[in-house]
């Protein structure tokens, strides 16, 4: 498996970049998010890749953060989401946007992506859901499963998503469940 390439950036034809690893020219799919933070033509770039082998072709995906590579990996595990698909959401939303949608049971955010209809989006969000930890949401942003179960919580009850964050920075950390919702409730009533 090829897991990363560093080489020269030689052209951009969205979606498909290539890149010269000494002297080799490499076709790699990404995502809008990657390419548009890309350096300009002939600068020095290191990508995160997969390698997804088909019968008919060896196609390369690249991504500038991990992050971004291991929620591909997972999108593409998801029943009836393929590579193409698994982009579409990466350029369509950020990591932590996917993973908040996620821990929010948001289908409609989901549904915003071109590709994606509500069954795919409830698909989705069955089979990611509690996926989005260590390995995947472990970005800037993120929320520790404690404070997903608070947010939940309190997203149940009624409150919007701002009022629900707003509550949640007020949360000390390392906070138990009960104690955090009973606390994010003070908070909130007092606004």
């Amino acid at each position: 498996m090829i897991g990363r390439l560093t080489g020269t950036l030689l052209e951009k034809h969205p979606p498909t970049i290539c890149l010269d690893v000494q002297g080799v020219g490499y076709e790699i799919d990404v995502p809008m998010s990657t390419l548009y933070d890309l350096p300009d033509l002939g600068a020095r770039v290191t990508l995160f890749t997969h390698l997804a082998v088909r019968e008919d072709a060896h196609v390369l995906y690249g991504f500038l953060r991990a992050e971004e590579r291991n929620v591909f990996r997972a999108l593409i595990k998801v029943t009836g989401i393929g590579a193409r698909t698994a982009l579409a959401v990466l350029s369509g939303m950020s990591v932590q946007e996917l993973a908040s949608a996620i821990t929010r049971q948001e289908t409609a955010l989901l549904m915003r992506v071109p590709g994606i209809g509500k069954k795919t989006a409830e698909r989705l969000l069955l089979e990611l859901r509690g996926k989005l930890g260590a390995d995947i949401g472990a970005a800037p942003g993120s929320v520790p499963s404690g404070r997903e179960d608070i947010i939940n919580a309190l997203l149940a009850l009624g409150y919007s998503s701002a009022e629900t964050q707003a509550a949640l920075k007020a949360l000390p950390e390392g906070v138990e469940i009960s104690e955090g919702i009973r606390l994010a409730l003070q908070s909130l009533s007092r606004h």
